[in-house]
């Protein structure tokens, strides 16, 4: 455990960081999941709903924007491809 009170403040922001990071990371990847998953008459709302959730997982930082860009194309790839 840290001694020093800058170490220990590092510890706690650190540990609600992760979690925060997890939470968001997790919502983005059920709702890429669901997106998948999703009949084709529910097709476009639930895209819709994946690509807010990447975007706003790229607004909080959790990943890059090219990151996002490149997990929007291929979601968008492969449900035009099983449609």
């Amino acid at each position: 455990m840290p001694q020093k009170e800058s170490a220990k403040k590092r510890l706690r922001q650190t540990a609600k960081r992760n979690e925060r990071n997890r939470s968001i990371k997790s919502r983005m990847a059920t709702a890429v999941r669901n997106a998948k998953t999703a009949p084709p008459e529910e097709r476009d709302a639930v895209l819709k709903r994946a690509v807010s959730a990447i975007d706003r997982a790229v607004k909080a930082g959790v990943i890059k924007k090219e990151t996002a860009g490149r997990k929007k194309s291929r979601l968008v790839r492969e449900l035009a491809r099983t449609a």
